[in-house]
């Protein structure tokens, strides 16, 4: 799967406010209908979802709605699965002012996740549990699609027109040699579990604790270098919509994205979801939680997703990935389709600096509330926040200017995952 690393800010991608403008102007295009269903068989009963349809960016506004749904696998325990559940969302949604439009708003979504999430692991970890999460949480507003995600449950996309596109980034350290480096440069020890005699089995483990992830929330005994700060994508649909399938490692260590589709296709959302965990339960047993749930975005009325259009043998499920705008990389074929049909990438972030991913919109959109911590939104007096860019709690920032701003708790948390304070 697609790994998270450094930012993709710019470069190819297409502005939000551009793309929301020909929505609007295409008369053809309404709200599209958002269809679900889940399927889970259970083996330590640490396996949660959560499904909110019509949620709203403005209360009371019939208009302003959008739905979530989040996949967290727990583990040591089923604690941070339940506490992310139930405090995730409003942690993210209060992170973002009431005064925006939807595209202020959705511009702020990729940094209001990073400082839920973050502030959602600090809360849970003050509580002294010990068991972590994984989660996979994908935003659907109108075509916009914003997936963050920590951890190894992940989500891809089938497009309308039968492309596949990797939403979520896989957080093992055996397939992310990144993260790694970044958790041993962090003050953390990667290795194999030793079986004795200088024998190493297994998959590689963040010590101590015995972790295989470099993201989650929780772990509190594992160390503040497993840390919090989602991969953030964000795309926009084209106006046929798409499938979403949001699963846990129960099904991708038996499934591929190619077979989990192709097992699915033409089902309805909830046979979709059960015939997903059917397959991958029957191809490697029950030997953990096994959580499916499928999304399906489609043009209103239409009930059912479409079967995607067979192509030409050697081009492939996953021929073409996100488009980027560009004169020099622009083909025949791309020119071809309208810019109605394809799915655009708006966003992409997996960096875990947290001063570079609160800071991504400071500059241009006015999405922090003057004399606030960034991460738990606690009122701070003139001159008690601290910039989330200053190196040190003891140098200090007085100026709402340079904020984003922290709190001393939330800067403590900032500097211990990034190694400067051993938990």
């Amino acid at each position: 799967m697609a790994g998270g690393g450094e930012g993709k800010k710019g470069e190819g991608m297409v502005p939000l406010a551009l793309l929301l403008k020909r929505e609007l102007s295409n008369e053809r295009v309404e709200r599209p209908d958002v269809l679900h269903g889940q399927a889970s068989q259970v083996r330590k009963g640490e396996d949660f979802t959560l499904v909110k349809i019509d949620c709203q960016r403005v209360p009371g506004d019939g208009f302003s709605t959008f739905s979530a749904f989040a996949l967290f696998d727990g583990h040591n325990g089923s604690q941070a699965a339940i506490y992310s559940k139930e405090n995730l969302l409003n942690n993210i949604l209060r992170a973002i002012p009431s005064n925006l439009s939807r595209e202020e708003w959705l511009a702020a979504l990729p940094r209001a996740l990073v400082a839920g999430f973050v502030r959602t692991d600090k809360d849970f970890i003050d509580k002294a549990h010990f068991s972590g999460t994984t989660v996979t949480l994908v935003i659907i507003d109108g075509l916009v699609v914003t997936v963050a995600s920590v951890g190894d449950s992940r989500c891809i996309l089938e497009s309308a027109e039968g492309s596949v596109y990797y939403l979520s980034a896989d957080h093992r350290l055996e397939s992310n040699e990144e993260e790694v480096e970044r958790v041993i440069a962090s003050g953390g020890q990667v290795g194999r579990l030793n079986s004795g005699g200088g024998v190493e089995i297994g998959p590689l483990r963040c010590w101590p604790g015995g972790l295989c992830l470099s993201r989650s929330i929780g772990d509190l005994d594992v160390g503040e270098f497993i840390v919090p700060i989602p991969h953030v994508k964000q795309v926009k649909l084209s106006n046929a919509g798409g499938r979403l399938i949001i699963s846990s490692d129960g099904v991708w260590d038996a499934l591929t994205a190619e077979m989990a589709i192709k097992c699915s296709r033409g089902l309805p959302a909830d046979a979709a979801a059960s015939q997903i965990v059917k397959e991958a339960v029957q191809l490697m047993g029950l030997r953990d939680d096994t959580t499916c749930i499928v999304v399906d975005v489609l043009p209103p009325e239409k009930l059912t997703p479409p079967v995607p259009p067979s192509k030409r043998q050697g081009m492939g499920i996953f021929k073409f990935m996100f488009r980027r705008k560009s004169c020099e990389t622009s083909t025949h074929s791309d020119r071809e389709l309208s810019e109605a049909d394809l799915v655009e990438e708006i966003f992409e972030d997996g960096s875990a600096k947290l001063a570079q991913r609160l800071s991504s919109y400071h500059q241009s959109h006015n999405t922090f509330k003057l004399f606030a911590c960034a991460i738990c939104q606690v009122g701070m007096k003139p001159g008690e926040g601290i910039s989330v860019n200053s190196t040190s709690s003891k140098h200090r920032r007085l100026r709402p200017w340079d904020g984003p701003l922290l709190c001393k708790s939330c800067q403590v948390k900032k500097e211990a995952m990034e190694g400067k304070r051993h938990s």
